[in-house]
């Protein structure tokens, strides 16, 4: 038994203190960092332990451990397993020997660190899509549909709605094909409802832009009832704009209620615009209480312009004061949530900063902030000049009502353009004086609107043709505001009304440098260019306000005008028949056009206008006078009586028309009924010579006792003319006077007889300016009635236009559009 004790040393005495400073270098904080099994452990396996396992017996194998002395032992769990990072056959093990992290037995020992594998090259090409595939088909087909509901909506903001619809059309039929594909693959559940949706609603959407209200209304209740489309209950507020489109006004009220019950109370904005819907389907049924009603629910929640202005129009309806001033304070109250105009101005001179602000002056927010600002003040003068006459004893009460009310409010600037439009409904109801009045109350105020005031008081003055004093307003008015159009187009109407056209022309032309959509400065400096006989300028100047204003009947006939001085009647021809397309019963232009075909010698074009201005308007002299001679000219003298009677009607001092008619019933053969109607003139008209030189004919051809009589009294008449004329000459010659007066009618009555078909009694003979309608007939006159009064025939065809306004004339543009430019509202 002793053979196997062996007895220890005595050099080799344990010592109770020795190994405590050998350590195992897993310990070794320090040297982590540089310990790659570590790092790779920690890397792979962070947080996870492995289980206890049992006692391994491949495992147990030592591994030595450097010491601080440099030796080597070796250290095995109390497990009998190697401690972590231990070397067994080669193979470096991770701290946790957890073989998922990723680690292998087959790893070699300094095997380079590759978690993402990249050391195994590129990953093989992808596999080829099978294109025959039903899936890849239906991918296909989808991606189609929903290419074809792109293009119709982008067709749709284009403006061309035909293709929109057309587009709308295949991509339903092929969502169609796509669904059927589908259902024979897989099963219902996986088709695509939002795809369906989409498609569906765009169709819709097409056919009520297309005005198919019925296609439409059709395909919006395949939506509606198909319980698998989610919130489709909405599409209701589609169905009820048709209706109301339709003026179907019962079932769009029934559709909107429809709607407002399936939306929840969160979308609270949803619900306010079904219910403004709803108002304005009341107010356009006349239920104005059931309107009344919305809006007042709708201000009570979320107030806004629109519904404020309907509740003041439902009011109004009704006729209630008090409700119309409580909603319009409602109405001012509305906030606009814009910023202050103070934001755009640079509060110093920081060059960044002033890039950003000019940056953001006139970008999408700024412009909506306008439109928003400009649509609130429309809403609020709009509503103001409604009730403004109805809520107080008298309009200028009311006024002043609504004039507090702004002033009190966020739009104070608006409270000067009530003023303003306090004068303008003034100057409608003609109490001029009260209008001036209350204009000058601005000349104290500042520039804008004292040049406003001023603008319209030159205006007023210049209607009632005080020059002086309009044209001391249109000073201020351009003083005060150097860059109004409206004040500088006034300044050019005094000028142009004292004759200095080319200072005329430089204000307008001022005028349409600040704006050049000022059409009245425009248009004035046409007609200044006409007087000016610049008339290539004055056609320019037309041209470019008939490409403005297309259907402009002054613009058409100022065209055709200037045409016709630029001796081009086929052109003027032209601009006139534009002119008659757009003001068809026009008399004046319908007879222009006659008189520009008779002066080409188209009598039948002529006539027929003529005739067409002579329905519309049958008292113009100058038609009545033409046509009557037109029928003489074709032997109708039967026709020519009645226009000739006409005439007789209109000017009853003139014995001209008299002496035409009982020239017709000559011609005529009614003997018997032109000496009737020459006695009857003689009766009228006792010293007019002419008629008693037919009278002494007519008698004596026909044998009566009475030519004696008449001879008579020819004789005595013809001797006063003689010491008439004697009179006058020798006074003519002690005066030294140049003053002319008419000649007499010489027409003797020897060199022709009564037969028709005698070269006398043909239209040769040409009227020449006829007396005014006041002014009585004189024998003695030296107007001539006829160059030979034998027998009075047609009429004068080129003879300058009375001084009668028409309808359509270059004087009239010059007097009363030339300064017809009150303030825009």
């Amino acid at each position: 038994m002793m053979q196997n004790v062996h007895l220890a040393p005595e050099t080799d005495e344990d010592d109770l203190y020795s190994g405590y400073n050998d350590y195992n270098p897993t310990y070794d904080t320090e040297e982590l960092e540089n310990d790659t099994a570590f790092q790779q452990a920690v890397r792979t396996s962070h947080g996870r332990r492995p289980p206890i396992t049992a006692k391994i017996p491949s495992t147990a194998v030592t591994r030595p451990v450097a010491t601080g002395y440099g030796s080597k032992t070796s250290l095995a769990s109390s497990m009998g397993r190697p401690m972590t990072g231990a070397i067994q056959d080669g193979i470096t093990r991770p701290m946790t020997a957890v073989r998922a992290a990723g680690f292998t037995k087959a790893a070699l020992r300094g095997s380079a660190f590759d978690p993402l594998g990249q050391s195994r090259g590129p990953a093989p090409p992808l596999e080829a899509k099978n294109e025959d595939s039903p899936e890849e088909k239906n991918r296909q087909l989808e991606k189609k549909v929903n290419e074809l509901v792109e293009e119709s909506c982008i067709a749709n903001s284009c403006g061309d709605l035909k293709l929109a619809l057309e587009k709308a059309k295949d991509a339903g039929r092929k969502e169609r094909v796509l669904v059927r594909q589908r259902e024979q693959v897989t099963t219902p559940e996986n088709i695509n409802l939002d795809l369906t949706y989409s498609v569906l609603f765009n169709l819709a959407s097409q056919y009520s832009a297309n005005e198919m209200y019925a296609e439409a209304l059709n395909t919006y209740q395949v939506i509606v009832k198909n319980k698998m489309f989610s919130n489709a209950g909405r599409l209701k507020v589609n169905m009820g704009n048709i209706y109301l489109k339709q003026r179907n006004y019962s079932k769009a009220i029934k559709f909107y209620r429809m709607a407002l019950d399936q939306i929840p109370s969160v979308h609270k904005e949803m619900r306010i615009k079904i219910m403004q819907n709803i108002g304005v389907t009341f107010i356009k049924t006349g239920q104005y209480s059931d309107a009344i009603n919305s809006f007042e629910h709708i201000m009570s929640m979320a107030p806004n312009l629109k519904a404020g202005f309907n509740l003041i129009l439902s009011y109004f309806a009704v006729g209630d004061r008090d409700k119309m001033k409580k909603a319009f304070q409602k109405l001012i109250a509305v906030p606009l949530e814009i910023d202050e105009d103070d934001k755009y101005i640079s509060p110093s001179d920081d060059p960044h900063t002033n890039l950003v602000i000019e940056a953001i002056k006139n970008d999408h927010l700024r412009q909506m902030e306008r439109e928003r600002k400009a649509m609130a003040e429309k809403y609020i003068m709009t509503a103001a000049k409604l009730i403004a006459p109805v809520i107080e004893t008298s309009f200028a009460v009311g006024y002043d009502w609504c004039v507090e009310v702004v002033k009190a409010s966020q739009y104070v600037e608006l409270a000067n353009d009530l003023e303003i439009n306090k004068a303008i409904t003034y100057l409608r109801q003609k109490d001029f004086n009260q209008a001036v009045e209350t204009l000058k109350m601005f000349e104290k105020k500042d520039s804008r609107v004292k040049s406003a005031a001023a603008t319209n008081l030159s205006f007023l003055y210049y209607l009632e043709n005080e020059f002086a004093q309009a044209s001391s307003y249109a000073d201020l008015a351009v003083n005060s505001d150097r860059y109004n159009p409206s004040a500088l187009t006034n300044k050019g109407n005094t000028v142009f009304a004292n004759g200095d056209y080319e200072k005329a022309a430089e204000f307008y032309k001022e005028a349409l440098r600040n704006d050049s959509s000022c059409t009245e400065a425009l248009y004035n400096i046409g007609l200044t260019y006409k007087r000016l006989n610049r008339l290539d300028e004055a056609l320019d100047c037309f041209l470019k306000l008939h490409a403005i204003l297309r259907n402009s009947a002054q613009i058409l006939y100022q065209i055709a005008n200037v045409y016709e001085l630029m001796e081009d009647p086929n052109q003027a021809i032209e601009w006139l028949m534009q002119l008659i397309s757009v003001v068809p019963t026009d008399s004046k232009a319908l007879s222009k056009l006659g008189e520009l075909y008779d002066s080409e010698g188209d009598k039948s074009q002529a006539f027929q206008y003529y005739y067409e201005s002579y329905r519309y308007f049958p008292s113009n002299i100058e038609v009545i006078e033409w046509l009557g001679a037109y029928y003489i000219d074709t032997q109708f003298c039967e026709k020519a009586i009645q226009y000739f009677e006409r005439a007789s009607l209109i000017q009853p001092t003139q014995v001209k028309w008299q002496l035409m008619v009982a020239s017709c019933f000559r011609r005529s053969g009614n003997y018997q009924k032109a000496l009737d109607t020459y006695k009857d003139i003689h009766r009228k008209f006792p010293e007019n010579v002419e008629c008693l030189r037919f009278l002494v004919r007519l008698c004596t051809d026909i044998g009566l006792k009475e030519v004696q009589e008449y001879a008579t009294k020819l004789k005595r008449l013809e001797k006063m003319k003689e010491i008439r004329e004697q009179r006058i000459k020798s006074g003519r010659d002690s005066s030294g006077g140049s003053r002319s007066r008419r000649e007499g009618s010489d027409g003797s009555d020897s060199g022709q007889n009564c037969s028709a078909s005698s070269k006398g009694e043909r239209l040769s003979a040409k009227l020449r300016a006829l007396p005014g309608t006041n002014e009585p007939y004189e024998s003695s006159s030296n107007k001539e009635i006829d160059a030979s009064y034998v027998d009075p025939l047609g009429p004068q065809i080129e003879r300058p236009k009375t001084a009668a306004k028409k309808r359509i004339d270059e004087d009239d543009f010059a007097d009363e559009e030339l300064g017809d430019d009150l303030l825009p509202e």
